[in-house]
């Protein structure tokens, strides 16, 4: 329907405002210096009102570093407070330190359940990761299944080249020997993995001591130094895993990793923070910032970073249903696999057709006849005779970088050839495309965009 992950990369916008405060375990006491910060920061948000770009004197971050006192304190507080509070989720039962299954299965649960958990809530993950375990319980077993099963089992999680490139990889271990690579440099070779998923494996998996950046541990490590700097800028980016990198645990790596995480997606949420219950307040810059100045808040840090505009499409979606006019009930649908490189590779949709904008009926329509023609061979009313033709309505489905704006159609047509003059244009078009039935439509590998129309279809007819 259209043709087209953790990245951090960008400019910095706006000043870098980093304030340096000692950690106030009782008293509050602000000297001249955090005066200082924050009259940077005022300075900065009404730079920032303007939409213009200053120049200041600012502290270079990366002369920002956490002290061996604030790393013994960090360390013990928020390990303890793991210990209580972490959430009992599957993934943990697998890799947990006092698990006795083997490094190679822990580490192959942890990438499936963080690949999952990329732009995905935790929730929705459980039942996935469940399914998905059961069915590939190792990765020698995920790197026998074939692109298509894994799109089925995957199917509505979204962005699917995450679960391409789990295959991608399952294959690429078990064909280099079967055996996971166990540091976090070596792990990288990986196709797919970078270097947040390759330390989670690493620290949890091989209890390798290195560290994990994701949105949690940004927006807590900025919150404790107080940085309000572009968060996507390289500069920045860098200076958070070389913090995030000084307070990791060597005796308990993955179990610390876990800490930051769980901390920044329970308790340092981005726009309700549970300060008074936090287990490393008293270490935390921006709170203690926050509570001297009306003007600051926790929730300043990290700096907002515009997101880009989403591009809108449009497309006209038909659901092209194949009955035989003497028996309705055993109809068929045609279906058209993506391509196996862009967005939802590899995935079942019906046939659509991009639109230059938005379109009246007739535009689309034509639109439609003359992809159903040339794909095809289907000429209305001459190859095939229309049963039924009537709009379903409009659905528009998100996408990260894309709006999409579906006009959908039902379009019932009975073949004069029979099925197999289908049969005979498959081998004559470079698509791929198959008929399905009801039962066979509702257990593939559909984008949800496709379950959208499926349902409203299912409903009005």
């Amino acid at each position: 329907m259209i043709t087209p992950s953790h990245s951090l990369a960008g400019k910095l916008q706006f000043p870098l405002i980093i304030s340096h405060l000692s950690p106030l375990p009782s008293a509050i006491h602000i000297s001249k210096h955090d005066n200082d910060a924050v009259s940077k920061m005022k300075r900065c948000k009404q730079t920032e009102s303007r939409n213009k770009v200053t120049t200041a004197l600012v502290d270079d971050i990366e002369d920002i570093n956490f002290s061996k006192k604030e790393i013994s304190k960090i360390r013990a507080f928020l390990l303890k407070w793991y210990d209580i509070n972490r959430r009992d989720l599957p993934w943990r039962r697998i890799s947990d330190e006092k698990s006795d299954v083997d490094e190679g299965r822990k580490a192959y649960a942890v990438w499936v359940s963080e690949v999952m958990l990329q732009q995905t809530r935790v929730q929705t993950v459980i039942d996935y990761f469940n399914r998905w375990m059961e069915k590939w319980p190792t990765i020698h077993h995920l790197a026998q299944a074939s692109l298509e099963e894994v799109n089925d089992t995957w199917a509505g999680l979204g962005y699917y080249r995450r679960a391409r490139y789990l295959l991608e990889g399952a294959k690429m271990i078990v064909d280099g020997g079967g055996e996971f690579p166990k540091t976090a440099s070596s792990i990288q070779t990986v196709n797919g993995i970078g270097n947040y998923t390759a330390g989670a494996i690493a620290s949890i998996a091989f209890k390798e001591a290195v560290p994990v950046v994701d949105g949690n541990v940004i927006r807590v490590i900025t919150r404790l130094k107080a940085i309000s700097a572009n968060p996507k800028d390289s500069k920045t980016v860098k200076s958070i895993w070389k913090l995030a990198g000084q307070l990791v645990d060597p005796s308990r790596p993955g179990a610390f990793n876990q800490a930051v995480m769980e901390l920044g997606a329970t308790l340092c949420s981005v726009t309700s923070p549970s300060c008074s219950t936090c287990p490393i307040s008293f270490q935390c810059q921006a709170l203690s910032l926050s509570t001297n100045h009306e003007s600051v808040q926790v929730t300043d840090y990290p700096m907002k970073v515009a997101k880009a505009k989403q591009r809108r499409d449009f497309s006209a979606v038909s659901v092209v249903e194949i009955v035989e006019e003497e028996s309705l009930s055993d109809a068929r649908y045609l279906l058209v696999k993506r391509p196996d490189e862009g967005l939802l590779a590899g995935l079942w949709e019906f046939p659509s057709v991009l639109l230059e904008g938005e379109a009246d009926l007739a535009s689309r329509r034509k639109a439609i006849d003359s992809f159903l023609e040339e794909s095809f061979g289907l000429e209305l009313n001459n190859s095939c005779k229309v049963i039924l033709r009537e709009e379903v309505g409009v659905y528009v489905h998100v996408f990260s970088h894309i709006r999409l704006k579906m006009h959908v159609e039902l379009l019932s047509l009975h073949l004069k050839g029979g099925a197999n003059f289908l049969q005979r244009k498959q081998q004559s078009t470079t698509l791929t495309w198959k008929c399905v039935d009801n039962k066979a439509l509702s257990t593939l590998g559909l984008t949800s965009g496709v379950r959208k129309v499926m349902l409203s279809v299912v409903l009005k007819f």
